[in-house]
């Protein structure tokens, strides 16, 4: 089955389709990392992108139904080298090409992803398209060029939960799985789900967190009702500045209870603390991003999957800025100067890693037992 992919500045590149036959548009984006395909194709960040994987081989240990991020892919498109036929894994139920066909995800294989990244690296993230109906390069560049870009949408409430739900399940582990927790965690966390992935649920419960998530547009008055030890700003898909509902909340959140982001709560907290954001040329994705922490030599590798940040001079008069990307030096952390608000731009809770920030779960305990303990007091 022939395919093509076409950008909207008109490079155009022949290649064979497999998932599910259609066409689709979205923004063409590049991840680095070697393995965890099936997280990053149900991670919702990725929604209305087309993600391209730089490593050549994709799908050879397969699918299986632990490993995913939420319930199903969100992404808009899937671009590999070479999409394994023969998987092999003890894991493994389905191979790559089966899982994209049952969620009805339109993929292309047997392109030079090489060129293409890149390309996107000179050039820049941009709008693009992958059909197997419609072979017409030409016709192909246009329909790119008409798309919308990612920039001003919301999509944000495209993957938000429609209700509230609790969340009791605890880390993978090796014998038997997935563990529920045995008893409600010591601190009562209420999460946004802004995009949010499981994994970072399940680092709450092992922290020892009774999690309980709401819907991206939530208002901040029925979360405080709640009554929570803190309130958790999730991950999530495109650009933060639209998503003012939330920005809103936080402001009625900041100070009255603890907060800590990742990603795009990262992003939204500092918009909400008059900071401003801006799209990187083709973004940080992929698990092998350099972070330095603080003024010192510490260094963390992480997980990263965003194609904005935040612009430094815009938040340092209420925030520290705690950490740094070592390749463009771009904010990858912040922490409010007086209150007890927190958030990273990485993805500490990285499955299949790297694992280096798992520290910061710790650091939103001792926040919140810092505050509980000053309850007491008062």
């Amino acid at each position: 089955m022939k395919a093509i992919l076409a950008l909207a500045d008109g490079r155009v590149f022949h290649g064979k389709g497999f998932g599910t036959p259609g066409e689709v548009t979205g923004e063409v984006v590049f991840n680095t990392s070697m393995t965890g395909y099936q997280e990053i194709l149900t991670d919702p960040s990725y929604r209305g992108e087309i993600v391209t994987m730089t490593y050549p081989l994709i799908g050879n240990y397969g699918i299986n139904p632990e490993d995913v991020e939420s319930a199903r892919p969100h992404l808009a498109g899937f671009v590999v080298k070479e999409a394994s036929e023969c998987p092999s894994n003890w894991r493994s139920s389905m191979s790559l090409d089966a899982y994209l066909k049952e969620n009805g995800i339109v993929g292309i294989q047997g392109i030079d992803t090489r060129a293409l990244v890149r390309h996107i690296r000179d050039k820049g993230a941009q709008t693009g398209i992958i059909s197997s109906v419609d072979l017409d390069p030409q016709s192909l560049v246009a329909k790119a060029q008409a798309a919308p870009p990612i920039e001003g949408r919301d999509l944000v409430r495209e993957v938000t939960c429609a209700e509230p739900y609790h969340w009791s399940q605890g880390p993978w582990d090796l014998s038997d799985g997935y563990r529920e927790a045995a008893e409600p965690g010591k601190f009562k966390v209420v999460a946004y789900d802004f995009g949010i992935k499981r994994n970072i649920l399940r680092n709450l419960v092992a922290s020892g967190c009774d999690v309980t998530v709401v819907p991206a547009a939530t208002p901040a008055e029925a979360v405080l009702e709640m009554k929570p030890d803190g309130v958790f700003l999730s991950n999530g898909p495109g650009d933060p500045e639209p998503i003012t509902y939330a920005q809103e909340n936080i402001r009625r959140l900041l100070g009255k209870v603890p907060l800590f982001g990742i990603c795009l709560g990262h992003q939204l907290l500092s918009l909400a603390l008059g900071g401003k954001t801006y799209k990187l040329k083709f973004g940080h994705r992929g698990g092998n991003q350099p972070v330095r922490r603080g003024d010192g030599h510490d260094v963390e590798i992480t997980a990263q999957n965003h194609g904005f940040a935040v612009e430094a001079g815009s938040i340092e008069e209420k925030a520290l800025l705690t950490h740094i990307n070592l390749n463009d030096d771009t904010v990858e952390g912040i922490c409010h100067r007086e209150l007890p608000a927190f958030s990273v731009q990485y993805h500490p809770e990285a499955s299949p890693g790297p694992h280096d920030a798992r520290y910061l779960f710790g650091r939103f305990i001792e926040m919140m037992e810092k505050a509980k303990a000053v309850t007491r007091d008062a």
